[in-house]
């Protein structure tokens, strides 16, 4: 199978429909629809925390929809913002230009019923000395559910860049262990990228995509992008029950999807049987991946039931890549299923062939309005470049983000939906997205 390197058009999305992001992802009803219907509280100030910080808003009660009327970047200062009152949105699409980016810290999600949307999370070792203790995820459920988390960009984290996590016994029976744990959370068009391999992770090298935790069920890939990252891709572990549709994955190291039920970690309890439906993926190697990767790796000692349709695996020159292999010498089975494990009711599936170059338009915090980290990995993607690092500053380091403000107009927006009536978000720009340097943008100033 080949893969088109062109970049026209691949970032400006400029035939696609830009009022609504994701109109190209039909899908079935979310599990919740957030704080819809509650009161709305403006961000008015890019402090970590404070009157008018995203940090109090997060912690009011009831139902409530936060919007932004500040841009720019909120620095965490290596500490993480937890969500645990539930029925919330996060929407980060009403931020003016250039949008709102989490420096040095990320988001765990400990309730249910949230809704998060259009933001940009930077982790990063910030210093750090290796092996030192600093080890946060971008973003992370913890025995959460009920929750949709769409179009944000996860970047750099220490632990994993996008996960479904939770205690993994709860109670005595397998439905006790399932309800005690992340479920039913729904990732989509999101982008996942350069999770730090050897960096302040007391473990050592941590360069991980994401992470679904024992026993999460209702967990759902949606059209996502995970690119350099070591391993999970995502990682599966025991029990647990996982939906991929139509994601694609760009130069992981040693795994892409893989499934581990470690009998470490469940000493005393059977293994119960996980199940993975994957439909419409491509894993695409690069300069980072091992010779002949498969596409999918089973460890540990508990069996996977596995059903798959229309995944490509091919190496960074276009050669076929196996569908199948192992880690470890155990009795763990692949169990082939004949029909989904999951329901495919309601998603509007495309052909693998159409993956890569739709996901690359639609893809991450603000497809209208890029970053330049945002622009970097996509165009590494379409150009087969890039590799997995130990810090952000291989890759010029934390951005300097202008800081800006426009106020938030309830009249101008659907809460319902969360899209400007006007069809035009803030930010909106015409034309490819590219990140020129100054010599590029004289050049094309002057006609070359």
């Amino acid at each position: 199978m080949k893969f088109s390197s062109t970049l026209i058009g691949l970032f400006a999305g400029a035939a696609l429909s830009l009022a609504t992001p994701t109109a190209l992802s039909a899908h079935p009803t979310d599990p919740t629809n957030g704080g819809e219907g509650g009161k709305v509280i403006r961000v008015t100030t890019l402090a970590k925390d404070g009157p008018g910080s995203l940090a109090e808003a997060l912690a009011g009660k009831g139902p409530r929809i936060i919007v932004f009327e500040v841009g720019g970047a909120i620095d965490l200062e290596r500490s993480s913002l937890r969500i645990d009152q539930p029925y919330v949105t996060i929407a980060g699409q009403t931020a003016p230009s250039p949008g709102i980016t989490l420096l040095r810290g990320g988001i765990d999600v400990a309730t249910h019923d949230v809704k998060i949307s259009h933001l940009r999370i930077l982790t990063g070792v910030d210093g750090q000395a290796k092996r030192s203790g600093w080890e946060a995820d971008a973003f992370s459920t913890i025995a959460a559910h009920d929750v949709v988390i769409e179009n944000n960009t996860f970047m750099w984290a220490i632990d994993e860049n996008m996960s479904a996590s939770g205690p993994r016994f709860t109670g005595d029976t397998v439905a006790d262990w399932r309800a005690g744990t992340s479920h039913d959370i729904v990732f989509r068009l999101n982008i996942a990228a350069e999770g730090l391999a050897d960096a302040s992770h007391p473990k050592g090298e941590h360069s991980k995509g994401s992470l679904v935790h024992d026993n999460a069920t209702g967990i759902v890939f949606d059209r996502n992008i995970w690119a350099h990252n070591v391993e999970r891709s995502p990682l599966v572990k025991g029990g647990a029950q996982v939906l991929m549709v139509n994601n694609f994955i760009y130069d992981p190291m040693h795994r892409a999807v893989h499934y581990n039920l470690m009998d470490l970690e469940w000493a005393g309890h059977e293994p119960v049987t996980g199940e993975i439906t994957a439909v419409g993926n491509v894993m695409r190697g690069g300069n980072s991946t091992d010779a002949d990767l498969p596409f999918l790796m089973l460890g540990g000692v508990g069996d996977l039931a596995y059903y798959g349709r229309d995944n490509v695996a091919v190496d960074r020159h276009g050669n076929e890549l196996p569908d199948f292999g192992r880690y470890g010498d155990t009795a763990a089975r692949l169990v082939a299923a004949d029909r989904p494990l999951a329901s495919l009711d309601g998603y509007d599936i495309m052909p693998s062939s159409e993956v890569e170059t739709t996901l690359l338009a639609t893809a991450g915090a603000r497809p209208w309005d890029r970053s330049a980290e945002e622009v970097r990995i996509l165009f590494y993607i379409a150009e087969g470049r890039g590799h997995v690092i130990d810090s952000e500053e291989e890759v010029g380091g934390y951005p300097q983000i202008e800081s800006t403000r426009a106020p938030f107009v309830e009249a101008n927006w659907d809460l319902k939906t969360m899209t400007p009536k006007a069809g035009v978000y803030p930010g909106q720009k015409a034309g490819a997205q590219e990140h020129l340097s100054p010599r590029d943008r004289e050049m094309r100033k002057s006609g070359n």
